[in-house]
């Protein structure tokens, strides 16, 4: 489908570098031959919209036999979205939910008052090389639906709406874009796109979203002359017509945001709340270890371990 003919992409050097309000340069983990780097959340900026946590997770290679391994591990008060680029995740949850996710697919799992779930390489991949790319975020629901029902959902490449222009193709994973919506049930205003520009294409970002930010995953853009790498991210004043420039080796980039949430909100290990009581109270349940009789069990078909709490 056409880009949305109403929207005036500009001209970068119309813009001033001051609308960037704030660059975030991620933290990198090395996890034993697997990178991850941390984007959100920032000294400077705990969310963008209702994003609160946005991982990089690779590129990595494996061995025949190696992989990934995460094992059963609870979470509350957020949303995970998965979206990979390369390789391949076996996805299990306590709702039931038994899921491979391959690349250009979303998973979006809403943890609500509890969730647990794994991430390993599938038994498939594991038969030969295999590599692993892709973007981890977690969204912060809104403080009247932290305590809903767990779910989730899979929606596969071809369900996502992808948008083109002169050298432009982008996907929308979550949300609002463009006149285009995904399919992903949402609690809060959003949008989340995967981006792939050619060499000098203009990107405009949406302009009817209040918050709005950048990651360069691959290339590089500029912006009024600024040139800005892989690995970094930028978030946008609320209200300016940004748009940017692809470097002379193109760019991919994740462009996300949205309505900002109506407060802060804590943060500890793998929970997400508005209070520190509602985290208190999943620490205990998850130390108790009482599966299925609390806000808690194990995945089925994955109930062999899990991560204590630390």
């Amino acid at each position: 489908m056409s880009w949305n003919p109403t929207l005036d992409p500009g001209c970068p050097a119309d813009i001033d570098v001051d609308a960037i309000e704030t660059l975030i340069v991620p933290r990198a983990r090395d996890l034993g031959g697997f990178e991850v780097r941390r984007a959100l959340p920032a000294p400077k900026r705990q969310m963008v919209g209702p994003f609160i946590f946005f991982d990089q997770a690779g590129p990595a290679e494996f061995l025949t036999g190696q992989g990934i391994d995460v094992r059963p591990h609870p979470h509350i008060g957020l949303g995970t979205v998965t979206y990979l680029y390369r390789g391949s995740f076996h996805h299990r949850d306590s709702t039931g939910a038994d899921q491979i996710i391959e690349p250009g697919a979303l998973n979006w799992m809403i943890a609500g008052r509890g969730v647990t779930h794994s991430e390993r390489t599938p038994e498939t991949a594991r038969k030969g090389p295999s590599s692993l790319y892709g973007i981890q975020t977690w969204m912060a629901l809104p403080e009247r639906h932290e305590d809903d029902a767990p779910a989730f959902e899979h929606h596969g490449r071809e369900a996502l709406p992808e948008i083109t222009d002169t050298g432009i193709t982008a996907r929308l994973i979550l949300g609002t874009a463009y006149g285009e919506r995904a399919p992903a049930a949402l609690h809060s205003e959003t949008f989340y796109l995967d981006v792939v520009l050619e060499p000098g294409a203009l990107f405009p970002l949406p302009d009817d979203h209040e918050d709005r930010g950048l990651y360069i995953t691959e290339g590089s853009v500029s912006i009024a002359g600024q040139r800005f790498e892989a690995g970094q991210m930028m978030v946008f004043r609320p209200g300016d017509r940004i748009t940017v420039q692809a470097g002379a080796q193109g760019a991919r980039l994740m462009a996300l945001g949205g309505a900002t949430m109506g407060g802060p909100r804590y943060i500890w290990w793998n929970f997400v709340a508005s209070s520190r009581e509602r985290i208190e109270a999943a620490k205990a349940e998850w130390r108790a270890e009482r599966w299925g009789e609390g806000r808690f069990d194990l995945p089925p078909g994955d109930r062999g371990e899990h991560i204590p709490l630390p």
